[in-house]
């Protein structure tokens, strides 16, 4: 699943409703790197799909995590809780560019 555009208050519900519906299924993986911008509800989207694919029993692999997200989850203390970001999607990801 690739994300785009601007995580926020108004957009984060449809996005984590759609990671949710997936996680059921199977493993998610989230391509962060075409998201323009992200508030809070950025970090809790995250931290919510983390929770429920630990539930579940699914993996979640992210990759091009903004460093704005990655600012704000060290800034609430969460950032130890953010799944680790998929290194080989990350080169595919930075030699398409």
């Amino acid at each position: 699943m690739v994300l785009q555009g601007h995580l926020n208050m108004e957009t984060v519900p449809a996005w984590f409703a759609t990671g949710l519906q997936r996680l059921a299924g199977e493993d998610l993986r989230v391509d962060f790197s075409r998201v323009e911008s992200v508030d809070s509800a950025a970090v809790g989207m995250l931290l919510g799909w983390t929770r429920a694919a630990q539930r579940s029993e699914r993996e979640l692999r992210v990759a091009g995590l903004p460093a704005d997200l990655l600012s704000l989850a060290r800034l609430y203390g969460v950032d130890e809780l953010l799944p680790q970001q998929s290194v080989a999607v990350q080169i595919m990801v930075l030699t398409l560019e």
